[in-house]
């Protein structure tokens, strides 16, 4: 009698515990992960908003974790692992590096995690070298954002005048792929002169600090065209310690709330618009057909706007 209830006693344990690893698998089958760039930048805050109502909309579960800072490449490829640790159903991914983020997408791969790339392209000839693979891009087109920055400015400069710019974090594709648009459109001009080109690593701080060391250097700027909007309103506080409120060209991309702000009370130009809102909820959307079987496009576009003030007051915000 007593072997007998040992026995029925290590079915039920073996039963429970088979009941729960078939539980915590199903759970991790309806976990979409989302690793950012950080959640310290309002782009990013916005895209983690369009995320969790995608989510939410699909029922499933949705694990957003980021680092601190954008540069820190080496904590967002911990931050991968350990998900591929949790095996979750599938991995978003806004690469802090291009090529450095590559052996992380590898071990996703060979935890056969689907990876979605979004926002940031990564360097997909030595991911295809290194025998690599991602299920789809979600992002905007950052050189054509460039083209319509320089644009913008080479228009309010009459195709005349002395341009500096901030550049994003140098080797990352979205910052070059920004000045890569904005200086083909530029070099068609010999009127337009680039006078400086510095990096800001995306902070506010940098843009602050790069952006008046160059005022001091080159006195006769007359616009600046920042990579992204944290770098352009360092650049406005410059501006503005230097005593040159108002008469300076400025132009960013990203078009976040506090730019937005800006352009409305002038002391902002115009900025570019990616809409990291929905940047967010397609990537849960494609992340969600991906692991239900579901064949999706290897390239998403989302649309790009020029924000100016008279768009701003059109559109009412």
């Amino acid at each position: 009698m007593k072997k007998h209830f040992t026995f029925i006693l290590c079915i039920g344990i073996l039963l429970f515990l088979f009941g729960c690893r078939s539980a915590d698998e199903s759970r991790n089958k309806r976990t979409i992960a989302f690793v950012m760039k950080t959640l310290n930048n309002p782009f990013f805050i916005d895209m983690k908003k369009g995320a969790e109502e995608a989510a939410k909309n699909l029922g499933v579960d949705i694990i957003i974790q980021a680092a601190e800072r954008e540069v820190d490449v080496e904590k967002q490829m911990q931050i991968i692992e350990n998900l591929i640790q949790r095996k979750v159903a599938a991995i978003c991914i806004t690469p802090s590096g291009s090529k450095e983020i590559i052996p992380a997408i590898l071990k996703a791969n060979k935890a056969e995690i689907p990876v979605i790339i979004v926002d940031t392209r990564i360097d997909e000839k030595l991911l295809k070298e290194s025998g690599g693979k991602f299920a789809t891009f979600i992002g905007s087109d950052n050189i054509d954002g460039g083209r319509i920055a320089a644009k913008y400015i080479v228009e309010k400069l009459n195709g005349n005048g002395y341009v500096a710019i901030l550049e994003g974090i140098p080797g990352h594709e979205t910052g070059d792929a920004r000045l890569q648009g904005f200086r083909e459109v530029i070099s068609g001009y010999k009127g337009i002169k680039i006078v400086a080109t510095q990096t800001a690593n995306w902070e506010r701080d940098q843009g602050f600090n790069v952006f008046q060391n160059i005022l001091q250097a080159n006195p006769k700027v007359q616009a600046v065209f920042a990579c992204n909007d944290i770098m352009a309103l360092g650049a406005i506080e410059a501006i503005s310690a230097s005593q040159k409120k108002n008469k300076i060209i400025v132009v960013g991309f990203d078009a976040i709330n506090d730019s937005r702000e800006a352009i409305l009370s002038g002391l902002m130009d115009a900025s570019i618009a990616q809409h990291p809102e929905e940047m967010g909820k397609l990537s849960v959307e494609y992340a969600y057909k991906v692991i239900t079987g579901e064949s999706i496009p290897t390239d998403i576009s989302v649309r790009i706007d020029l924000i100016t003030k008279e768009y701003l007051q059109r559109a009412g915000k």
